[in-house]
This record gives C-alpha cells, structure tokens and sequence, in this order.
C-alpha cells in the first residue's frame, strides 16, 4: 500500500464547523499520480515507486527524461517525478494511477513543501532579534552588533546568526488533520497552513 500522493497547493480558506466555529484550512489538489517506474530490492537495493504528478506532453521533455519515460511505456511526461518508498514495488503496475480515495476524513498527514523565499534579509526579520533605540543620537537601529571574541578564538564561532538568505527550504510540517477529502474533484482539505506558496508542489504522507 501507498501511504502518500504529490500535490499542488491551491491555496487557503476556512470552514465553519456545526457549533460555527472557523476553522482555517489549506485547499490541496492531491493527484492523480501514475507508477512510472518500480524499484525493487533485486535490481536496485530498495523496494521504491517512482510517482509523476501532472501530465504534460512528452515532446516538451528533454532527452534524458524522454528516454526514461518511454523505456517503462508512458505517453506522457509529468511536471514532477518523485520516489516514494513501498513495503513491496511488486504490488504495483506502471501506469498504476494513484488518486486521493486513499485517504480518510480524520486521518493525519505530514506535510512537506519548499517554503516561500524571503531574499537578502537581516537579523530583525530573520531571527527576530531586537532593534536598538532609535533616539538619543543612537547609530545603531538595526545592526546586528557585535558578533565574537576577540583575540581567542580569532573567528567568528560556526552557526552564528547574522544577515543572510531567508526562506525557500525544504519545510515538514507533522500532523496536520483532514477535514474533507473530495476524490471527483482530486482535493484534500487539511486543518491548519502548508508550507509554500499558491501552487507550489507538496509531498503528502500519513502520519507514522
């Protein structure tokens, strides 16, 4: 069995329950994806399927990719391939579609995207260090300040927080609630935020 399926964020809303309370919630275009490729722990050390999620025309994928694709019979190329780990590949056909039906309202799911970029930003936004006084002749607003010793050790000490590149990471988040799962429109509808921006990919996987 497939405890996952790629997905496409499409972005967030909210529900009311019966009591009427708001409940925020981020809308998911969970699949289908298609068995593109089996790995198995004879000819490749794992047991593993390769995913792809959303079709596009195989003339617009490169030579490499084509070659793949066409060596285990697909017609198409997908905007994303991702492997997923199996307790058994063999269970599986190429070309096997995966759809949302399996997941439950109730379940939990981990959840895991590349978060939005934020650029160049310094030690205030990054990490949410405190400005200095902004009266009194004062020069240093929003300078990082000091940042080591001096003669001993002669460096700045590793994993220093200072300025520097914010945002698009590989983030997870962890046990997030279903609230609705809508397979005749391939939607799922998760209690809380995802990482990423409108429409960016997630990977989505069942809790332990």
């Amino acid at each position: 069995m497939l405890n996952g399926i790629i997905g496409r964020k499409i972005g967030m809303t909210r529900i009311f329950e019966a009591d009427g309370q708001s409940v925020p919630v981020t809308v998911i275009e969970a699949g289908p994806c298609f068995v593109v490729q089996k790995k198995l722990t004879a000819t490749d050390g794992y047991e593993a399927v390769q995913l792809g999620f959303a079709r596009r025309s195989l003339a617009k994928a490169n030579k490499p990719e084509r070659g793949h694709l066409e060596k285990h019979g697909s017609k198409s190329a997908f905007e994303v391939l991702k492997e997923m780990r199996v307790a058994d590949a063999g269970a599986f056909e190429e070309g096997q579609e995966i759809t949302v039906e399996q997941f439950a309202i109730g379940e939990r799911v981990t959840i895991t995207g590349t978060s939005k970029g934020k650029g160049f930003q310094g030690t205030v936004k990054r990490h949410g260090f405190r400005r200095g006084p902004m009266s009194h002749g004062s020069m240093s607003h929003r300078a990082p300040g000091s940042i080591g010793a001096s003669a001993f050790p002669s460096r700045v000490i590793k994993g220093k927080r200072l300025p520097g590149h914010m945002g698009n990471e590989r983030v997870t988040v962890k046990n997030l609630e279903i609230i609705d799962v809508r397979p005749e429109d391939n939607l799922l509808v998760v209690k809380g935020a995802v990482p990423g921006p409108r429409q960016g990919i997630v990977l989505i996987r069942k809790a332990g």
